[in-house]
């Protein structure tokens, strides 16, 4: 019997170990507003079950959202995600007991707009990390570096 997981997490394991912080982050935002989404359908749809799984799911992403936030690194900023995540996860709380839309919405809603942010963010720090890499090499530079090798051994051998 073949004990590998399927494919399919296969790939997802791969994506979630290769990712940087920036790239997880972004992944827990994308599940939620996927699980909302979800819910928001199943209790149109009176799929009771279904949404209540699908909101604890988003309901579980708020909570690890919200344990990892380092209020050592930037208390200020951690107090306001921290409200904003207390936020969507009371909504979705509150969603899955009383199976209403207008909850789940409110969620998204802020969920929709911490992503976009956060997506300004990624691309932020993607930009200044592209400033702090040096260079590339001209073709003057290269043969600069050349003559300057070709010189020094030159003057050792000779």
């Amino acid at each position: 019997m073949d004990k590998r997981p399927p494919k399919s997490n296969q790939y997802l394991q791969t994506k979630v170990l290769t990712a940087s912080p920036e790239q997880l982050q972004l992944m827990l935002y994308d599940g939620a507003i996927r699980f909302c989404e979800q819910a928001r359908a199943a209790i149109e749809a009176k799929k009771i079950e279904e949404s209540f799984t699908l909101l604890t799911k988003a309901e579980k992403i708020m909570l690890e959202l919200i344990h990892g936030l380092r209020d050592e690194v930037a208390p200020e900023i951690c107090t306001n995600m921290r409200r904003l995540y207390l936020f969507c996860y009371e909504r979705l709380v509150q969603a899955n007991v009383k199976k209403t839309i207008p909850m789940v919405d409110e969620a998204l809603r802020v969920l929709r707009e911490i992503r976009e942010t956060w997506v300004q963010v990624m691309e932020k720090i993607a930009s200044e990390r592209a400033a702090e890499l040096p260079a590339p090499p001209t073709r003057e530079s290269a043969a600069e570096d050349t003559e300057q090798l070709t010189g020094a051994m030159l003057s050792v051998e000779g």
